[in-house]
């Protein structure tokens, strides 16, 4: 079903969805990804990322040398889901990528305003 009509997109919120997005160590990348599957979610975008928090990098020696590496690996997780799946969503994130030590990461929570599959034309919890 293509849509041939000038729809206004924005604003159209008859079903709320939430973009939830998770720093994670990239080692967990695979638990999360198989926790997420599990509680029915159908696609995420991971993005290969660099950063730091409290933890504020570690010092490494390299020849000799000693050095601060701030910039620490992480894998950004973007997951575009109903609200009402959204406390499943982020408990698989936490039981899987949670390791209790410092750097585990941190899970965000937006609203998102509207969400349209380009190819159909669907929107919002239809288009995800």
């Amino acid at each position: 079903m293509r849509r041939t009509d000038r729809t206004n997109y924005a604003g159209a919120q008859a079903d709320s969805v939430k973009k939830v997005e998770a720093i994670i160590k990239p080692f967990k990348l695979d638990e999360v990804k198989e926790a997420l599957h599990e509680v029915g979610v159908s696609g995420i975008t991971v993005t290969e990322a660099k950063g730091f928090g409290r933890q504020k990098g570690h010092t490494e020696l390299y020849r000799g040398a000693e050095y601060v590496v701030d910039f620490l690996p992480k894998v950004k997780l973007e997951v575009v889901v109903p609200s009402e799946t959204v406390d499943r969503v982020i408990e698989a994130i936490v039981n899987a990528a949670q390791t209790g030590r410092i750097g585990d990461g941190k899970i965000f929570v937006s609203p998102i305003e509207t969400a349209i599959r380009i190819r159909t034309g669907e929107q919002n919890a239809d288009a995800i």
